[in-house]
């Protein structure tokens, strides 16, 4: 299955940045940078966003900086399950928000953002992950999830790939706006 991205058919799912898992995450201010830039792209090109918190009583509310980038309108999820999938109601919301593809990022790599990109492939969503937006403890799990989501069907890009992609091409508002998120 070919995967285009574009602005139509595409949402945001960012999963579990949080206060007291990050600080452990391998790269970790470049996980927040991505993800504030994707949040920024969102909101400019008007894509809807679903964002989750895992185990909020003990890992803490999202990171400020991405929480302040949040589009209005974005809709929060808790969950205790590392699949969003298995958490119940979470598929009402998924489909109130979502379009036919999906660009999931967040945290871990191998843990929730590798259970959930695999259980929607296996339901049909078209995922792409934003790999320098997602993050591990440990580099070598990261990069074992992305390559196994690969594997999987899954289209694995870099944050500014998948932005000029949803952009489609230069000299509009859109692209000046974005612009500076990359300089």
């Amino acid at each position: 299955m070919s995967i285009r991205l574009n602005r139509e058919e595409t949402s945001l799912l960012m999963l579990d940045l949080q206060e007291r898992l990050l600080p452990f995450i391998h790269r970790n201010e470049a996980v927040i940078q991505n993800a504030v830039r994707l949040m920024k792209a969102a909101n400019i090109l008007s894509l809807p966003v679903l964002y989750t918190e895992q185990y909020v009583k003990g890992i803490g509310s999202t990171v400020e900086e991405v929480r302040s980038a949040l589009p209005e309108g974005a809709r929060r999820f808790e969950k205790v399950c590392f699949s969003c999938c298995d958490e119940p109601g979470f598929f009402k919301v998924l489909q109130e928000v979502s379009l036919p593809t999906i660009v999931i990022f967040g945290t871990e790599s191998h843990v929730c953002v590798f259970t959930t990109a695999e259980d929607l492939l296996d339901k049909g969503w078209k995922i792409v992950v934003a790999a320098d937006a997602s993050g591990s403890r440990d580099r070598e799990n990261h990069l074992m999830a992305m390559e196994t989501l690969r594997s999987h069907g899954a289209l694995i890009l870099p944050t500014e790939t998948i932005v000029y992609r949803l952009l489609r091409k230069a000299a509009t508002p859109e692209f000046k706006a974005v612009l500076p998120l990359f300089k």
